[in-house]
């Protein structure tokens, strides 16, 4: 009656609950037919087809059921809930072996052509079970689409500086850039070919975190050396951040303010209203706000500001080595121009020179789950949710830039 069953839900297993239930019944119906195989040879060789035939069932779906999680683990959001959702496919998989090497011997005692294709099956199953873990792939994926997060590509190389994670590139318009951008920061033994499901991105703040946890000097300082290189600083960024600073007094503090106008997730884009606080607030405590990132695109400059909007589509950054260009711009701006820290909404291009020591406010309408995790580990970055108060809070820590940069400006 059990087989029955199983036979009948065999054909709906798309229905919600079927799929639990046929594998139980399945279980079931090898449990009572071990219980019953010592008695006669007619009872016997009836009990040894339910058997093979639950085995043959079992194992086509342990199989489906490997590629489910498998599938699923890999689009874990952390490192560890990718590991454990493997390890729970490695025991499907052993079911699905431990029950074509019972078919095989089932149908070795049945001698019957039938009892061969079900055998078959059972192995054919647990074979391609098994060429799950053969073909994991365990690499995470370097964007080269620029309708990808920016920002994606610091966490990558960071992570991959700081735990080792393998790199798959993305074929995309800016593919050499991002090659080159690996190699020159020592990644070359991280690369590999480009496949099919790899890991999540999700997980690799977690990881850059965990770095920064247990060493953030050393992680600071293996992430600089690799992004920045050891050459000095092209002398036409440094003419670059002149120019376009001109307007600014030569002395005195700066604080870069980021504005976001994307097309992804436009509720997470700069509000003119809210900025223009900013850039009231920053003035009030004598640092000289610096729009940088998207264009105003209409927005008159709130008054006192000046502008290093776009900067990144000049095509002294748009060259094969862009990412360290545009590092190496936030350096000058930093040791050169008085930049003591940079905030805004959420936007890709304050994650690189976050990770390099640039104090860093972003500001988000509720909590960020994965950026959240460099809140405390990452040396001056922090969060401010827009709560009562919150401007406050931002007053209160550009009051602390201010101080901290004091020494360094009066030199």
């Amino acid at each position: 009656m059990l087989l029955k069953e199983a036979r009948g839900l065999s054909q709906a297993l798309h229905q919600e609950g079927n799929r639990e239930r046929y594998r139980a019944l399945l279980a079931e119906v090898i449990e009572a037919a071990l219980v019953e195989l010592p008695s006669e040879d007619v009872l016997t060789n009836r009990v040894r087809w339910a058997l093979l035939e639950a085995h043959a069932a079992r194992a086509e779906s342990a199989r489906y059921g490997a590629g489910q999680l498998a599938r699923g683990s890999q689009r874990a959001p952390t490192e560890e809930d990718c590991e454990d959702g493997w390890a729970r496919v490695e025991s499907i998989i052993l079911e699905a072996e431990d029950s074509a090497r019972m078919a095989a011997i089932l149908a070795e005692q049945l001698k019957a052509p039938k009892a061969s294709r079900f055998a078959q099956a059972a192995h054919l199953a647990a074979e391609k079970a098994r060429e799950l873990t053969r073909e994991r792939n365990r690499s995470y994926t370097f964007h080269t689409d620029p309708g990808f997060s920016f920002g994606e590509g610091w966490y990558l190389a960071a992570a991959s500086l700081l735990a080792g994670v393998e790199i798959q590139l993305e074929e995309g318009p800016l593919a050499e850039t991002a090659e080159l951008f690996l190699r020159e920061a020592g990644l070359s033994d991280r690369l590999r070919p480009f496949r099919a499901r790899p890991r999540a991105n999700k997980a690799l703040p977690e990881i850059v975190a965990r770095a920064f946890r247990s060493d953030a000097p050393s992680a600071q300082a293996k992430l600089r050396a690799a992004f920045l290189g050891r050459e000095p600083v092209p002398i036409e960024i440094r003419r670059f951040a002149e120019q376009r600073l001109a307007g600014a007094a030569q002395t005195g503090a700066k604080v870069l303010l980021w504005v976001r106008k994307g097309v992804h997730q436009k509720n997470r884009n700069t509000d003119f209203d809210e900025l223009s606080v900013f850039c009231q607030r920053t003035l009030s405590l004598g640092l000289t706000p610096v729009l940088i990132g998207d264009g105003l695109d209409g927005w008159e400059m709130p008054e006192g500001a000046v502008s290093l909007a776009l900067f990144w589509k000049e095509e002294l950054f748009r060259r094969g080595n862009m990412r360290r260009s545009q590092l190496q711009l936030f350096e000058v701006l930093k040791e050169e121009h008085g930049v003591v820290g940079q905030m805004g909404v959420t936007t890709a291009g304050m994650d690189g020179p976050a990770l390099l020591g640039m104090p860093t406010m972003y500001i988000t309408e509720e909590p960020n789950v994965r950026l959240g995790r460099w809140v405390g580990a990452v040396p001056g970055y922090e969060e401010i949710v827009r709560r009562p108060g919150y401007l406050e809070r931002i007053s209160f820590r550009l009051a602390a830039w201010s101080k901290a940069s004091e020494p360094r400006l009066t030199r």
